[in-house]
């Protein structure tokens, strides 16, 4: 199973652009995607999905993702907002007004959460949305799941883009996951970086944006001094690909862009290609 992931897509930062550079980065990444071979088998969106919460971003948002050949998901971050959102996407479904849902088709089970605390840029998981994936996690505990959700929660490095460890939602979070072995990754946003860790016995993927990234930097950094360090970059925008082996999941973290090519595969670079899957168990089979 291959997932395709993209994130803090921010569309309609320049809301009367109808060139909009933010518009322009994703059709980039999902001109890639679309003409990936193998295709992905589905699409994750995973949060901030526009910059400001308006209908009719939304609406450029869902004709945007009209060209995706195969089913897109998407859940929410701290940009956007859910009543314009359930209004443009009603079939998306929604738990106690959050939007949680699960889908369990193929060979995992991919349970979406609900991070966003409107009006607050960290995330949030009250008790409401606890006992709903507590109670999905307890439904199938031998089924392997994946969480897939905005807000990492985990401290980054990157000052003033950090979740602290002790933030109330993030104790509910671990709480409401620990013990469930199902678990078997965790596929998050926001930052705008691509990051890998492990949170509570799972590996935990952030997917760097669409949108311009954030500039790496792990200074500490005082809310008093402007010190003029680089904030906000435009590097090339990201896709993740998720590829499930049927035991793990393994993340590919890749940029949308015309790569410079050195070489490719042809009469030069066979004898390499054989010898290397010769070594592998099942002997010379690149499948």
């Amino acid at each position: 199973m291959l997932m395709a992931q993209i994130t803090d897509i921010h569309l309609g930062f320049d809301p009367d652009n109808p060139a909009e550079f933010n518009r322009k980065r994703l059709d980039q990444a999902l001109r890639q995607i679309c003409e990936m071979t193998p295709q992905p088998d589905l699409l994750l969106a995973t949060g901030d999905l526009v910059d400001r919460g308006d209908q009719d971003s939304y609406r450029r948002l869902e004709n945007a993702l009209s060209v995706v050949p195969f089913p897109v998901y998407m859940c929410l971050g701290n940009h956007d907002m859910r009543k314009p959102f359930c209004k443009q996407f009603p079939d998306v479904p929604t738990v106690d007004g959050f939007v949680q849902y699960e889908i369990d088709d193929g060979p995992l089970r991919l349970l979406f959460l609900d991070t966003l605390e409107e009006g607050r840029h960290g995330g949030a998981f009250c008790e409401v949305r606890a006992k709903w994936l507590a109670d999905r996690l307890a439904e199938k505990p031998d089924r392997p799941t994946i969480l897939v959700f905005h807000h990492p929660p985990v401290e980054s490095g990157i000052a003033w883009m950090n979740t602290h460890p002790d933030e109330p939602w993030v104790s509910v979070l671990r709480d409401t996951i620990a013990g469930h072995d199902q678990i078997k990754a965790m596929i998050t946003g926001h930052l705008h970086r691509n990051i890998s860790t492990w949170f509570e016995g799972a590996s935990l993927s952030v997917c760097a944006s669409t949108a311009p990234q954030v500039a790496f930097d792990l200074a500490p950094i005082d809310p008093e001094n402007p010190d003029g360090r680089n904030m906000i970059v435009a590097d090339p925008p990201a896709i993740a690909l998720h590829w499930w082996n049927g035991q793990q999941l393994i993340s590919h973290f890749e940029t949308a862009e015309e790569h410079v090519m050195l070489a490719r595969y042809d009469d030069n670079l066979q004898p390499l290609v054989r010898a290397l899957l010769a070594e592998r168990p099942d002997g010379a089979s690149g499948k």
